[in-house]
């Protein structure tokens, strides 16, 4: 098939061991002999769609296994994927199906549509024809396009290749020790590139398995966990924050569990310690970006994981912290984290200026802020455009939210700036408390008083029901700075 190991799947996975577990819902199961037949009566579909080497598939679908399927039927003739967030607004929908240049768009039944040719999800999998002959991909041919979330400003589509993919699943495979006997439960959406490739492809390439959950639902995880026996799972912050937040009465069976993941946004140390020591499974943080194919430093399975970092980088990744003039700082000092390694983007769909402004001399420059400590370990401290620069003085929100999330009723905190005509910005922390939290604004910020320099202090604390996110699970700040902005103008 393919001199590529990912895109041959399907088929070498049904030569080595047919009848072994590949693929699972709540509706299908498919081993590696049914995973590979599958695949290319999809190939067989979109091929007869009209899709060919060069073509872009849209895969506007909820997390199910006919999605996997349609992106290695995809690659089996040739074309790209681009998963599409199904809870998307028709328009921007629209917006991604054309940027892309979809040539098709896999649907579910009865969802509306951009004027493009559909290929229902209910036929992919039904033969049509004789498969056609699988494209042999090459390194730098694109594989995935992944479009950020678009909160400051128009999506862009992160373009990842083949030899991407390649190189980031070889690193999973070694850093968490997978085989044939790891199982990924995954949560996180397929529109993501950690549900695809850490959630998916990686077990698959190591012969192993992924179950798939819907749209993930506190109550609904352990009973997954349960039923399914994961050895592994990928989440983010807020999925662990509701889990903790679980009646004192749910005690799951996490016994199959060898570690959680903790990814796209930083975790606070304090609730890795409270899963920690509630469930008996442990947190291994990590980070990355889409434009790095998902990962580029995580705390080590065996050999000291230190809370509130990230960990070293991980094999293959070169990581810099670099000051404004893009000088390399020395260790222990802030600045902003810079990125190399197989693992970086070919660049943004149809944007050359912003990916020359994004990869500059090989190095991505992410926008976050941090520092390394003596023993190697990436400790992020915030995004660059997150900074409050009150009255001249740096101010980093993550430092506050750090603080907050040490009171046992917080749930979830969130620091923003707020202009502010004399002091240019000021902090304001937004915060939502566990079931049962009586702490008040005054006690929250007599307890920030303690620990932190006036100068620091948020100017408001406001309460909320729950903090705002992202499709990926990410608080987010954009959203919150625009209601914060309504808020005082009405």
């Amino acid at each position: 098939m393919s001199g590529l190991p990912i895109p041959a799947l399907p088929r070498t996975r049904a030569d080595a061991a047919p009848d072994a577990p590949a693929l699972a819902d709540d509706r299908l199961e498919l081993n590696n002999s049914t995973f590979a037949t599958t695949v290319d009566a999809a190939a067989s579909r979109l091929h007869a769609a009209g899709v060919g080497s060069g073509d872009v598939v849209g895969l506007l679908l909820p997390n199910r296994v006919e999605l996997v399927v349609a992106i290695f039927a995809a690659w089996q003739v040739g074309a790209a994927v681009t998963p599409i967030n199904p809870a998307l607004a028709p328009p921007e929908i629209d917006f991604q199906a054309h940027d892309a240049g979809c040539r098709v768009l896999v649907v579910e039944s009865g969802q509306p549509v951009p004027d493009i040719t559909t290929v229902a999800c209910d036929d992919l999998l039904k033969a049509d024809g004789t498969a056609p002959t699988p494209v042999v991909v090459q390194p730098a041919d694109l594989a995935l396009l992944i479009y950020t979330a678009g909160t400051t400003g128009t999506p862009k589509g992160v373009m990842i290749t083949h030899g991407n993919i390649d190189a980031m699943t070889s690193t999973f495979v070694t850093h968490f020790a997978f085989t044939e006997h790891d199982h990924s439960l995954l949560v996180l959406p397929l529109f993501h590139a950690n549900g695809v490739v850490l959630g998916t492809l990686s077990p698959l390439r190591a012969g192993g398995r992924a179950s798939i959950v819907g749209r993930f639902r506190t109550e609904e995880f352990f009973p997954a966990v349960e039923k399914y026996r994961p050895t592994y799972f990928s989440a983010v912050p807020a999925i662990y924050a509701m889990l903790t937040a679980l009646p004192a009465e749910v005690v799951p069976d996490t016994s199959s569990l060898r570690f959680g993941i903790c990814g796209a946004a930083p975790m606070p140390a304090e609730l890795i310690e409270r899963f920690e020591s509630r469930f008996h499974v442990p947190i291994v943080e990590g980070y990355g970006l889409s434009e790095t194919t998902t990962a580029s430093a995580i705390n080590p399975l065996d050999g000291p994981r230190k809370p509130g970092t990230v960990g070293p980088p991980l094999p293959g990744q070169r990581i810099r912290i670099v000051d404004a003039s893009m000088t390399d700082v020395p260790v222990g000092q802030t600045g902003e984290v810079l990125i190399a390694g197989d693992v970086v983007m070919a660049g943004y769909l149809n944007r050359p200026e912003a990916t020359a402004e994004t990869i500059v001399d090989g190095w991505l420059r992410t926008g976050d802020v941090g520092r390394f400590d003596d023993d190697g370990y990436l400790r992020l401290v915030d995004r660059v455009k997150d900074m409050v620069i009150r009255g001249g003085e740096n101010i980093y929100p993550k430092e506050i939210e750090e603080q907050l999330y040490r009171v046992d009723d917080v749930f979830e905190a969130a620091v923003i700036g707020r202009p502010h005509e004399i002091l240019g910005e000021v902090p304001v922390a937004y915060v939502s408390l566990r079931p049962g939290g009586s702490s008040t604004a005054e006690s929250l910020l007599e307890d920030l008083r303690i620990n932190l320099a006036p100068v620091k202090l948020p100017v408001e604390i406001l309460f909320l029901d729950e903090i705002p996110k992202n499709p990926v699970g990410k608080i987010d700040k954009p959203t919150l700075r625009r209601s914060d902005k309504s808020e005082r103008k009405a």
